[in-house]
């Protein structure tokens, strides 16, 4: 705590200079950087408070007679009770002190091998991860989706705006496997299908991207899908492609195209900031020998189906009985387990 009290402190300084105002994107990262500092220290000066309370009470209670110190005793356990779970929230957001863990976030899925299995598993999850989201009160926008052949999802990417997203979704980074027995399967039986879910911080103006004009082509084509509001006649979606990279990014969720543009800028920013940090993370796990594969065997989660039901998260061995809750949403144990374990390293 000394040392985010010491950069507060410091954000408060440059908050009262006559200049602070004269960089608007710069000054309001550094507002939102002090309010995401507020909330991790408030709750833990409240902590100790509340702390100091228990240790009054008990002083207080020993000297007395045998019925108030009950009545005392009583009180202590069920103050204490509701402080443990105000503590487990406590330890979340001291795992969420990455440089990257409070900024919004893109999450993308692409349907693996499979066919229309696959896209319909992509299908699930984007509604699990929306439902998700929505439930934390953030705000989710489908920035592009590319529909299946009959049915499903090829691919899908949503941005997700709201307090530390990056910090609780990128836990979800990683090959997610269905097991059950296929709907689209006139014999019944049991398949397995595997989708992948990408997850990168949405970086801000201040953080330098070395972009060039030259080096990137656009396309600009009509909104596809099945119809609604955002479906147009006009060449408004745009389709980004970073040429030394290969990278592609599109929009089409706006009527506008310089809109949509835009967004896909922020998008193509952050996928190329994600795969630098992606290349510092290879050659940290060469120096260590750490091995590291996506394929079949190696996802980090099971949603199993039939022949029983259970969601089984393989990195912490958490396991839930109900599929149901969790494709529903009520996904956060296995993102509180998975922090709780590899808060400190995960990026």
């Amino acid at each position: 705590m000394p040392a985010a009290q010491k950069r507060l402190g410091e954000i408060n300084a440059l908050m009262a200079a006559d200049n602070f105002w004269n960089n608007r994107e710069k000054a309001q990262g550094l507002i939102d950087e002090a309010n995401s500092l507020r909330n991790k220290i408030e709750p833990l000066l409240q902590a100790e408070k509340q702390l100091d309370d228990f240790r009054v009470m008990l002083e207080l209670g020993e000297g007395e007679p045998p019925d108030a110190q009950a009545q005392v005793e009583q009180e202590l356990t069920r103050d204490l009770a509701k402080f443990s779970k105000e503590l487990d929230a406590l330890e979340l957001k001291v795992f969420l002190s990455g440089p990257h863990d409070r900024k919004n976030c893109i999450l993308s899925i692409n349907a693996g091998a499979g066919g229309t299995e696959a896209q319909d598993w992509a299908e699930m999850l984007s509604r699990m991860y929306q439902r998700w989201a929505e439930s934390r009160g953030w705000e989710v926008e489908v920035t592009d989706a590319l529909p299946g052949e009959g049915a499903g999802l090829k691919s899908i990417t949503m941005l997700l705006q709201g307090e530390n997203a990056y910090g609780f979704a990128k836990a979800e980074r990683g090959v997610h496997r269905l097991v059950r027995i296929s709907p689209f399967d006139a014999q019944a039986r049991r398949h397995t299908s595997f989708a992948s879910v990408f997850v990168y911080p949405l970086v801000d103006d201040t953080i330098e991207i070395d972009l060039r004009d030259e080096d990137i082509k656009m396309d600009v084509f009509r909104a596809s899908g099945a119809g609604g509001q955002h479906v147009n006649k006009t060449s408004s979606a745009v389709r980004l492609t970073h040429l030394p990279t290969g990278i592609v990014v599109s929009c089409q969720q706006e009527r506008s195209q310089h809109k949509n543009k835009a967004t896909a800028m922020k998008m193509l920013k952050a996928a190329l900031y994600q795969r630098a940090l992606d290349e510092q993370e290879k050659k940290r796990q060469v120096i260590e020998a750490t091995k590291t594969d996506n394929s079949w065997g190696n996802q980090i989660r099971s949603y199993v189906f039939q022949p029983y039901t259970m969601v089984n998260d393989h990195r912490t061995e958490l396991k839930v009985g109900d599929v149901q809750r969790v494709m529903d949403g009520d996904i956060d144990p296995f993102i509180e387990a998975y922090l709780k374990r590899f808060g400190r390293t995960a990026r």
